[in-house]
């Protein structure tokens, strides 16, 4: 590690942290209805979609409606993103003559990029046409994003509001994330991109003749305006398959940095939204606080293990850190520094392979995702993820010191605590469960790429992702078979749906509840106390659930590194 390494680290942070306050401000605008600088602009637009789906910003859902509406747009999205790849032989925009995506395939990537997934069994530029790629991929990052948002803002007025019935308006709060948060800062990081040497075209792909007399073909396509909303998103796509590692997805630091941050900022800035929405921004910054303690100390264990590199590659006279896998443009520190943040957001895109780095280096990247990805998370998801954490401290703050426990005003009973655990809880049970079946069958066995610990961390990172909605993966694990495709599809549906009705019913508990005056012996929930007592809970849930099954991966790879045993 090095000085150089960590002041790059520093500045991600410090523009993640300068944008907080400012975009949530924004973002509390715009989800409150009140009047923005877009409102001249999209106002219009906005009441004619209103008038077109039947509702109106003034009507109201309770819980069981609003869970019904996404549902139901999700069923659609899902749908028609399946049609398209399905049809997509004799559709127009397809200039390298792409034929049908077979069926496995594209109910898995339709699982993926409905759930925020975008876990990728293909090679985008090989498989996709343009239209599918535009009509369908890019749509369903806004609409699974927006869809995101719509969650989190819901569960925050759960606590915010006292004695209501409903938690908002589904179509309002997704047609609004879309119009003036997610779209606006689309256009200016595709305008980024592009002006930084990123494709964005319509036009066939190209061929050139190479050095040595070959004839190469390069692809190219509407990139950049698929790579602004995959980053801001959350979603993580990519239009190649080498995704951000790829030159025209990721030409440079600086596009890379402007990704990293794009990755950040809404999930960081929920929590800003969180504070100003149930007037108090202390607790917004304690839960951000949360976050970024997990977030660095994931940071630096990540960034020390791929510097120090592997002993046996040092014993043959070969010193420096772990390169493999990693582009040179980048480095150890900026392809360390992403994978976390990647893995840390609920994205998935990747700029290096997470195949590649250390055992212990690959441990935190699979961590992330397995504490349910509340270290900023994806667009809302991380906000609502770690809330159920919240839930949870407080409960067991109330128990330590004999009182009903309280948060916010609002009194925290079986309902919501069992919901919270189910929440938590589907995760490990859909990424064990699945990983547990595909080790012992021949066809789950026959995918994996590498022998011994390692190949076992390549099936546990796939269903980990899968459940998680991450995208990212182990690069060894044949996944488009279709027990792989079928069983990853059905994991990213379960790890994206049965988290949100459990977090949606709770919105709808808490909101008809009075809110209780604080006293003396109200619990503080805005303190370095209380985000050590969170921390330790996210990480002993975590530690418990999974360190078994870390055992028989990384951590074992990692002690045989060390005693010069390979495989």
């Amino acid at each position: 590690m090095t000085l150089n390494g960590w002041i790059q680290i520093l500045i991600f942070c410090g523009i993640v942290i300068l944008l907080i306050k400012p975009l949530g401000a924004y973002m509390t605008r715009v989800f409150g209805g009140e009047r923005t600088l877009l409102s001249p602009l999209f106002s219009p637009v906005e009441r004619g979609l209103y008038r077109l789906s039947g509702t109106s910003e003034k009507e109201e859902q309770h819980w069981t409606s609003y869970v019904f509406s996404l549902l139901l747009f999700n069923l659609a999205g899902f749908a028609i993103l399946y049609a398209l790849q399905r049809f997509q032989g004799f559709l127009p925009f397809n200039p390298a003559g792409m034929t049908a995506v077979g069926p496995e395939l594209s109910f898995n990537t339709a699982s993926s990029f409905v759930a925020n997934t975008n876990w990728q069994n293909y090679g985008g530029e090989s498989t996709m046409s343009y239209l599918v790629q535009m009509a369908g991929l890019t749509v369903q990052n806004f609409a699974s994003a927006a869809t995101g948002m719509a969650i989190a803002v819901a569960l925050i007025r759960g606590f915010a509001r006292a004695s209501g019935k409903s938690i908002g308006n589904f179509w309002v709060d997704m047609t609004r994330a879309t119009l003036y948060i997610l779209l606006p800062i689309c256009i200016l990081l595709t305008i980024a991109y592009v002006y930084l040497g990123v494709p964005q075209t319509l036009g066939a792909y190209l061929t050139a003749t190479t050095i040595e007399g070959a004839q190469q073909t390069i692809a190219l396509g509407p990139v950049a305006s698929q790579l602004a909303i995959k980053m801001l998103g959350t979603n993580g796509g990519g239009f190649f398959n080498a995704n951000s590692a790829h030159p025209f997805e990721n030409p440079d630091a600086i596009s890379n940095l402007i990704q990293m941050v794009s990755i950040f900022a809404i999930g960081a800035a929920f929590t800003n939204v969180f504070g100003r929405m149930v007037g108090n921004q202390r607790q917004g910054w304690a839960i951000f606080a949360t976050m970024g303690v997990l977030f660095l100390a994931g940071v630096a264990v990540t960034y020390w293990a791929e510097a120090a590199g592997n002993p046996l590659v040092h014993a043959m006279g070969l010193e420096g850190g772990n390169m493999e896998g990693k582009e040179v443009r980048f480095g150890i520190v900026l392809s360390s520094l992403f994978a976390v943040v990647t893995t840390a957001a609920s994205c998935g895109a990747v700029n290096a392979m997470h195949g590649s780095f250390t055992a212990l280096g690959g441990l935190i990247p699979l961590l992330n995702m397995e504490l349910g990805e509340v270290i900023i998370g994806g667009v809302g998801a991380g906000l609502y993820g770690i809330l159920m954490f919240v839930i949870l401290t407080v409960f067991v703050a109330g128990l330590m010191v004999g009182r009903t426990p309280e948060y916010l005003g609002k009194k925290i009973e079986a309902k919501e605590v069992k919901m919270a655990v189910l929440a938590i809880l589907i995760l490990p049970a859909t990424m064990l469960g699945f990983t547990a079946v595909a080790v012992l069958l021949p066809t789950g066995v026959a995918s994996i790429g590498n022998p011994g610990p390692h190949g076992f961390s390549e099936v546990l990172y796939a269903y980990t992702s899968a459940a998680a909605n991450n995208g990212s993966a182990f690069g060894g694990l044949t996944g488009n078979t279709p027990w792989y495709n079928i069983t990853l599809g059905i994991a990213m549906l379960m790890g994206r749906f049965l988290v949100i009705i459990p977090a949606l019913a709770i919105a709808g508990s808490l909101v008809m509840k009075k809110t209780v005056p604080a006293s003396a012996g109200t619990f503080p929930t805005h303190g370095p106390l209380f985000v050590g007592l969170l921390c330790g809970v996210i990480l002993i849930v975590g530690g418990l659930t999974f360190f078994p099954a870390l055992a028989l991966g990384p951590i074992v790879e990692h002690l045989a590194m060390i005693s010069g045993q390979t495989f």
